[in-house]
């Protein structure tokens, strides 16, 4: 750089006694009514260099706040917009300007647009249960929350949902009609005594457990199971051995875990009660076959009524007809003949 060239910092060649210096040029004059921007504080007068370095850059953005609000713009709270100015409800949320009018009315419905971004739309979570995300996918857990019933207004996009330990006692038809998305069901540890036939319609083909476990179930519609494709758990239940059952335990997908605790809580012979259902059909006891033949039997004796009451009828009507045959011959008898009367005419005559 030669001698007599302008400094980038608005410095002016000096010559002094030294040799070749650089002196610093004074600042222009400032017109009236306007403040001189401020100066960075220099390095040895408090804080760090790089302090000094940072307070014009805010003393700018200071600025440039206080020109955007007298132009007409103001400072949205965080709650509004997201770092990257979508809306948002689960990544942390940043400073959001928006642009105004001054007029009272322009203000209230961009406000009001505002909230309407901010409202979160998707479906919100049970007030007694708690919404979590597992492995990218929506898990509802309703664990030990002393729910006495289903809850209605379970997200509709649930994955995993737990109603272990609660004190529920039936599941009504179509409790989860609205759970396509549904992959694992955990109804285990509660009070369940009746399952209604349509109680799981409309669970997608995409359910891949269910947990009945450790309930109050003595018997289940097959028709609520077998339209499932889920792995089934039934252990621990005071189950009635019966036909239905045992269909249940050939058709479902039974978790091999837990089929063993499948246990006769009663039975139509007493020498089932207490043994392990699939031990009982092992043993070849098919109770679909008994169920079968009481069916023969019920139909056998109702059938020997109808005919006893027919033959009773039968006999009833011939004696009630013979009664009547001879008292009308009775009757016939007791009438004077047309011989005698005109035997008698003649007499007379």
């Amino acid at each position: 750089m030669g001698l007599g060239a302008p400094d980038p910092v608005g410095g002016v060649p000096a010559h002094g006694r030294g040799g070749t210096g650089w002196a610093l040029r004074s600042p222009p004059p400032q017109p009236r009514g306007l403040r001189s921007p401020p100066q960075p504080r220099p390095a040895g007068t408090g804080g760090s260099s790089r302090g000094a370095e940072a307070e014009p850059k805010r003393s700018g953005a200071a600025m440039g706040e206080a020109l955007q609000e007298r132009r007409g713009t103001v400072l949205l709270p965080r709650s509004c917009c997201s770092r990257r100015g979508t809306v948002s409800s689960h990544a942390e949320l940043a400073w959001c300007k928006m642009t105004l009018m001054t007029t009272p009315a322009a203000r209230v419905a961009q406000a009001f647009f505002c909230l309407l971004l901010c409202i979160p739309w998707s479906s919100s979570c049970p007030p007694s249960c708690q919404c979590t995300e597992r492995a990218g996918a929506k898990a509802v857990l309703c664990s030990s929350r002393h729910l006495e019933e289903i809850p209605k207004d379970i997200p509709k996009d649930a994955v995993f949902l737990k109603l272990d330990a609660n004190s529920i006692t039936r599941i009504p038809s179509n409790a989860f009609r609205h759970l396509s998305h549904l992959e694992e069901l955990d109804l285990s540890r509660n009070a369940i005594e009746k399952i209604d036939r349509a109680a799981f319609k409309g669970v997608g083909a995409g359910l891949r457990t269910l947990d009945l476990s450790s309930n109050r179930i003595r018997n289940v519609p097959k028709e609520a199971l077998l339209a499932l494709n889920a792995k089934l758990r039934l252990a621990n239940n005071p189950w009635h051995c019966e036909c239905a059952l045992q269909e249940v335990l050939w058709e479902a997908r039974l978790d091999p875990d837990s089929v063993q605790d499948i246990t006769c809580h009663t039975a139509p012979r007493e020498e089932y009660v207490g043994k392990p259902l699939l031990q009982v059909l092992d043993a070849g006891v098919n109770f679909c076959s008994v169920r079968q033949r009481t069916m023969d039997v019920a139909m056998f004796i109702t059938m020997f009524g109808w005919f006893a009451m027919v033959i009773i009828y039968v006999i009833c009507y011939v004696r009630h007809n013979r009664e009547d045959t001879c008292r009308h011959v009775d009757y016939l008898q007791s009438l004077p003949s047309t011989q005698d009367h005109a035997e008698t005419t003649s007499t007379a005559l």
